[in-house]
């Protein structure tokens, strides 16, 4: 069955279906992930979003349940280069187009995504629709190409109170699996209590916790700083998430509160890192294509190390906002944009990129350990 994808510019890509049929609007992105397929389908932060991989043959290694993120897809739509309908993993339990036609999602496959990507690292992301299951391609008509454009990332929440972060929080991390692991620190009993401020978390996050023996409470984007502080917790963790930073304004209200409270450890991932930056003062603003991958290397500004990290967004801390009370302690070595700040008044800090990196790289999972640390000198 034939599909086609209509760029916001006008640009047409003929394919084939993937997934569910119908028409779905997004804005189109790349990822340039070469595994973790399942990780980015089930990663609340790409909520609203059409996905283009850039390597070009995706599903051979299936659907693997253990592999998902959250309990569900959250991509507007998929598309890939090739797609492998004989995956082979003894951890498979079926095929990526099963799993996308589970999960209703419309996608395409058998286009040019080279040509793809590179139209959208000039001109930057915009919005796209892929439509299947009709005979013919739409005619591109102004009224056509105006759905397209009006189309933005709150429109995929169901409620229209809500903004992106309110379509995904207490949804992707809130069932886990405890691990039996005993934590890296030698603990085989919770040492440390974390609540988890859920903005879209990945899975992992809560993993990687409770691996080095942290007993991890979950809540919602909607909770108070006095609900929070009132758990009494030895740290608390600003997860990842969707969308513009700038726009959850009573989040990041609260988290003034408890910055301005100086006392609670804070660590902050990707969306978390940038709202904890606005209510430092910082600003924040869209980048032209964003940072999605696993192959993005960054600078620690201490050591002169580079890591490669796994990254998912497109929006960035603007270097100079960052206030005196803070130095930045990661750049990207590609565009040199903020990929982490340490604050020097309150026991807090945060990186824009994502040290649980599920599935990799694993180059920062060491900043776990650090939070560790942070968290035992503020005790002392």
């Amino acid at each position: 069955m034939k599909a086609w994808l209509i760029l916001a510019d006008g640009t047409i890509f003929e394919g084939t279906s993937i997934g569910a049929t119908g028409k779905t609007i997004g804005e189109t992105v790349f990822t340039t992930g070469m595994t973790g397929y399942l990780e980015t389908l089930t990663d609340p932060s790409y909520f609203g979003q059409i996905v283009t991989q850039t390597f070009p043959l995706i599903g051979n290694y299936g659907d693997i349940p253990m592999d998902y993120e959250s309990k569900k897809c959250w991509v507007r739509g998929y598309i890939v280069r090739e797609l492998c309908d004989l995956p082979s993993n003894f951890r498979c339990g079926g095929t990526l187009s099963d799993f996308l036609k589970n999960q209703n999602i419309v996608g395409i496959c058998r286009i040019d995504t080279r040509a793809l990507t590179k139209r959208l690292r000039e001109s930057g992301v915009m919005n796209g629709m892929i439509i299947s299951g009709v005979e013919s391609c739409p005619a591109v008509t102004e009224a056509l190409l105006k759905e397209i454009k009006a189309y933005r990332i709150e429109q995929a929440v169901e409620s229209v109170q809500q903004n992106s972060v309110g379509g995904v929080t207490g949804v992707s991390p809130v069932e886990r699996v405890a691990t039996n692991e005993v934590g890296a620190q030698g603990e085989s009993s919770p040492s440390k209590s974390i609540v988890l401020w859920d903005f879209g978390a990945k899975a992992n996050i809560q993993r990687e916790l409770e691996k080095r023996g942290c007993h991890v409470t979950v809540v919602p984007c909607t909770a108070t700083a006095n609900e929070i502080l009132a758990l009494n917790p030895d740290g608390l963790m600003l997860s990842n998430g969707p969308g513009d930073p700038a726009d959850n304004v009573q989040i990041i209200e609260e988290l003034k509160k408890i910055c301005d409270a100086g006392t609670l450890p804070i660590f902050g991932i990707c969306l978390g890192h940038q709202m904890l930056a606005l209510a430092r003062g910082c600003k924040t603003s869209k980048l032209k294509y964003g940072h999605r991958g696993g192959n993005h290397p960054c600078k620690d500004t201490e050591t002169g190390r580079v890591y490669i990290t796994s990254q998912n967004h497109g929006y960035a801390v603007e270097n100079t906002s960052i206030p005196a009370y803070a130095k930045m302690s990661f750049f990207n070595v590609n565009d040199g944009t903020v990929e982490g700040i340490t604050y020097t008044d309150i026991p807090a800090f945060s990186v824009q990129f994502h040290p649980e990196a599920c599935g990799g790289p694993h180059d920062t999972n060491f900043l776990f350990d650090r939070f560790i640390e942070l968290m035992n000198r503020s005790k002392q």
